[in-house]
């Protein structure tokens, strides 16, 4: 049984979904948590594959489909269930859970909204923390169901909901961390709620954020992200197999790559450990004696190039106005449009006549999940000629200084030469240089780029 641990050296433990997929992932995930006795707090995403169906059951389907995708979810629960020596009382709950997910299924058929979306998607982090707490309990550990909806506040912006630092910190203290001194506590990744009560989510691949903004509100020594694979590497090695890992990565550098599109941290994982200077550890559930990389503060001798980044899924958006030239709040006018809508650009560059700017279309669990809407376009044409450009792939180079060094262009552009590149974005920033390339075309841009930096 876990002993209590003083709060500053408490770790908050987070397991992604591959890591709680099944019965035998759980229990490779329990020996994780078990095999340190500083974690108190563990943060859980759905089971693999969940999320996925309960966001395409959130978009309404015939019935058909809707059984199918609602059959999928109930084995993959019940294959863990069944194994589990659980009390009738557990078994019951969920299905109660799974009841729910089909009633909610049935109205999004009729109509979707953000709010239906965000409601029923949050099902598969409670159905998968309700049987990670059995998983513990059959090893006869104090463990404890909590919903983080208790604390996690955020605002109503469905599908990407902002937390509410302030008010999470005030309600962990006061309702969890009591909770941490006699139980090992495992909460719910991704979701929360919003001021009238109603569920509200973080955007895919919030459990990382959750655990980070648990951590911080907690005050504890380190979170600890336990996915698919182990540590952070200099890309993903699926497209690149002699990726290499990063032991130590400081917290910009590793900013960056999440922002840009390096799946293993949830973009704004970063924000709360940046500010109370939270060491972020990743590794992998399915073999944690391989090791991880550590997120810290500092890192001695930084690399000229740590890292390069994948985001798939892009949209270039160009506004072309002669009222542009050499005139004075034309960008204040499209950026106002663009914050009306909710819109965050990522990228920008400009002339004389035009605007070029990115849109990242991932991550939102809202229905659709585009950001171009009808009313966008047709403000935006009000006010000058818009051209969309869609399915692009966005390249960024991480490192350090990389604004200030000689060679960079040497390095890199000479391996770009054969590549339409549609916009570069460099010098903003020292940690990254930045191209949209067709999406296409993204890998056979990335494994010479690797080649020619890291081997």
């Amino acid at each position: 049984m876990n002993q209590a641990v003083p709060q500053n050296s408490t770790v908050v433990a987070k397991f992604g979904g591959t890591s709680v997929a099944d019965f035998e992932a759980m229990n490779r995930s329990a020996d994780v948590v078990l095999a340190n006795p500083q974690v108190r707090l563990v943060v859980l995403s759905a089971s693999a594959g969940v999320t996925n169906l309960l966001v395409a059951l959130a978009e309404g389907c015939e019935a058909e489909k809707r059984n199918y995708q609602l059959d999928e979810i109930r084995r993959i629960q019940y294959a863990i269930l069944d194994r589990l020596a659980a009390p009738a009382v557990i078994r019951d709950e969920i299905d109660r859970l799974l009841e729910n997910i089909a009633m909610l299924s049935e109205a999004a058929s009729l109509a979707t909204s953000t709010a239906l979306t965000d409601e029923l998607v949050s099902h598969g982090e409670l159905m998968s923390t309700l049987l990670f707490v059995e998983i513990l309990r059959a090893r006869n550990v104090q463990a404890e169901w909590f919903d983080v909806r208790k604390v996690m506040r955020t605002d109503d912006h469905f599908g990407r909901a902002v937390p509410d630092s302030a008010a999470l910190s005030e309600l962990a203290q006061a309702q969890l961390q009591p909770r941490l001194q006699e139980a090992l506590v495992v909460t719910q990744g991704f979701i929360g709620s919003e001021p009238k009560g109603r569920t509200t989510t973080l955007g895919r691949g919030g459990s990382d954020y959750t655990a980070a903004l648990l951590g911080e509100a907690l005050g504890v020594g380190r979170v600890d992200i336990w996915t698919d694979v182990p540590g952070i590497y200099t890309t993903d090695p699926r497209v690149v197999p002699a990726a290499k890992r990063i032991d130590k990565i400081g917290f910009e550098e590793a900013a960056e790559m999440a922002t840009f599109g390096a799946k293993v941290l949830h973009p704004a994982t970063l924000l709360p450990a940046v500010r109370s200077d939270i060491p972020v550890f990743v590794g992998s559930s399915m073999d944690p004696a391989a090791g991880g990389t550590l997120v810290c503060n500092t890192t001695e001798n930084p690399p000229l190039f740590r890292a390069l980044a994948l985001r798939r899924k892009q949209t270039l958006l160009t506004l072309h106005s002669l009222n542009m030239l050499h005139a004075r709040g034309f960008l204040a006018e499209v950026f106002n449009i663009l914050a009306r809508h909710n819109i965050s650009v990522d990228l920008i560059t400009t002339s004389e006549v035009s605007i070029a700017l990115t849109m990242d279309t991932t991550g939102a669990t809202s229905v659709g999940g585009s950001l171009l809407t009808t009313s966008l376009l047709t403000e935006l044409s009000s006010l000058c000629r818009v051209e969309v450009e869609e399915n692009l792939a966005l390249v960024a180079i991480i490192g350090n200084q990389l604004s200030r060094a000689c060679g960079v262009g040497k390095e890199v552009f000479g391996v770009l030469d054969p590549f339409n590149i549609r916009l570069i974005c460099y010098g903003a920033s020292s940690y990254n240089l930045c191209f949209l390339v067709p999406g296409e075309e993204a890998e056979q841009v990335v494994r010479p780029l690797h080649h020619n930096l890291f081997e």
